[in-house]
């Protein structure tokens, strides 16, 4: 177990202290020391002082491994160290009288962390943040839901450019901005190269898991540890968002090269069962199919509305969005501003689907 050093003057805050409000798919068996996978997971507290460290384990896959912190409105990314356990010094964020601090997960399982607590000031007071909205959104994809590249403000409408991990940061990802838009939590289970499948895609080489294998998991990608279960009875979204379907094409486009095919044919009987599984989780949720506006084939998401159109028959709750720019908006990851556009688009379908899915 690690052990972490106050300072004079400093007291220690554990993670179970009431005053912390976490948001996400967090793994806290151990209340004493929770472990975050998924993007946009995140910590929040109010605290006065001139003191806040953040004491924590890294646990390193791959890419520069990045903390995002806001305090007070004001965003940082700090660097963590490949591996092993770190005290980061975040008394330079903070201003004179209280603090509003987020401390949340910038990327997905390119690593991991265990959160150990917080040192404040001996005669600092944490107090209580606001509560976390009443509307709860869930979110299922790929490297665009995650947000990687997102910060490559210079590349929109290009494709990617060279990079270790820099560039990647939840918060401007889509899926956040539409939850920030609509006042809704988030738990963002999106990670970079997944696809529907497994044996197809980038992520978790030579293996290749797809969603169908990690959407139930706390912990879901093996080089980080032993996989473990979610338990979907603690999280109860209003809305579901799948957006699979663009890494299935690595590395046989068969969808756009056989649509009648047999591997085409199984994949829109797989991505039926996944939507079928978060249904049987999920019984009164909206639950919206879609892609994003990375360029890809159309016959991916004419597989998705065929699907989507069979279970319409005998549930009215699934729809099919397509984004203005559907497939053919950016050879490359969207950057913040690009999905901005996404996120205005997606949230304004969402409430043109009524109140009353935020009330069930």
């Amino acid at each position: 177990m690690a052990t972490f050093d106050l300072h004079p003057g400093e007291r220690l805050i554990r993670p179970t202290d009431p005053n912390l409000q976490y948001m996400g798919r967090i793994d806290d068996e151990n209340p004493e020391a929770p472990v975050f996978h998924y993007v946009c997971s995140s910590i929040r507290l109010r605290v006065t002082g001139g003191v806040l460290r953040m004491f924590l384990t890294n646990i390193h896959n791959c890419w520069e491994n990045r903390l995002g912190v806001i305090v007070n409105g004001k965003q940082h990314a700090v660097l963590l160290p490949e591996s092993g356990d770190a005290a980061l010094d975040l008394s330079g964020m903070l201003g004179a009288g209280e603090n509003d601090v987020l401390i949340f997960k910038r990327q997905d399982s390119c690593h991991a962390f265990v959160f150990h607590g917080l040192a404040i000031a001996e005669d600092a007071q944490l107090l209580p943040p606001p509560p976390l909205p009443a509307r709860r959104i869930e979110f299922y994809g790929d490297s665009v839901t995650a947000g990687e590249v997102s910060e490559a403000l210079d590349y929109a409408g290009k494709v990617d450019p060279p990079h270790n991990g820099q560039y990647s940061n939840g918060w401007w990802s889509y899926a956040w901005q539409t939850a920030r838009m609509l006042n809704a939590q988030i738990h963002d289970i999106a990670q970079g190269g997944i696809s529907l499948q497994d044996g197809c895609g980038y992520f978790n080489a030579p293996d290749y898991l797809g969603m169908l294998s990690c959407y139930d998991k706390v912990h879901y990608n093996p080089f980080l540890g032993p996989v473990k279960s979610w338990d979907f009875k603690r999280y109860r979204p209003h809305v579901v968002v799948i957006a699979i379907g663009q890494n299935d094409a690595h590395p046989d486009n068969f969808m756009e090269r056989d649509y009648e095919g047999d591997k085409a044919r199984q994949w829109r009987s797989d991505y039926r069962l996944l939507v079928e599984k978060l249904r049987a989780e999920y019984p009164a949720a909206e639950i919206i199919l879609t892609t994003t506006i990375l360029g890809h084939a159309k016959q991916w998401d004419d597989a998705i509305d065929s699907v989507c159109r069979d279970l319409q028959r005998t549930d009215a709750h699934i729809h099919h969005f397509l984004y203005e720019k559907n497939g053919c908006g950016t050879p490359g990851h969207i950057r913040a501003n690009e999905a901005e556009g996404m996120a205005r688009e997606l949230s304004a379908f969402i409430e043109g689907l009524g109140e009353d899915i935020w009330q069930r």
